[in-house]
This record gives C-alpha cells, sequence and structure tokens, in this order.
C-alpha cells in the first residue's frame, strides 16, 4: 500500500486504523497486532495465530541447491573436536 493515511491519537492514547490499511491486512475486530518501535517509527504488524504455520517456508529459496543432509553432516563433523 503506497498510500498516505492517518490516525489521530484520542486522549486515552488510541487510535483507529483507517479502514484501507484494516483491508489490505485483512485485519478483523479481536486481532492482535504485534508493536516495533524503529528508529522513531511505529510498525505494526498483524500477530499471526500461529507462528509455526506463519514461518513455514521461510527463507526457502536459501536451501533450494543445497543438500541439507550433506550440509548438516559436515556441520556435525565440524563440532567433532
Amino acid at each position: 500500500m503506497t498510500t498516505n493515511l492517518s490516525a489521530k491519537v484520542s486522549s486515552r492514547y488510541q487510535i483507529s486504523i483507517p479502514s484501507a490499511a484494516r483491508q489490505a491486512l485483512n485485519i478483523q475486530t479481536g486481532d492482535r497486532l504485534l508493536i516495533d518501535v524503529q528508529d522513531g517509527v511505529i510498525v505494526l504488524i498483524p500477530q499471526p495465530s500461529n507462528y509455526t504455520t506463519h514461518m513455514t517456508g521461510l527463507h526457502k529459496a536459501i536451501w533450494e541447491k543445497i543438500d541439507t543432509d550433506d550440509y548438516l553432516a559436515n556441520e556435525r563433523d565440524a563440532w567433532q573436536v
């Protein structure tokens, strides 16, 4: 999303997420958001309901051309003293 959106902070320090942002991220009532502050910027990230499922396949391209059995065997050999 490249649209500039804004939200006003209420007297109770609450904000409402604009409809366009909610729709783009499929944020529903009751969903939880992770809050990250990075160099003075607040980043809101939808919290996955299941981290294992969410991370399945992450960095898959890194392991595409590597024989994982050989890789693990080499790593284990390197641990031997």
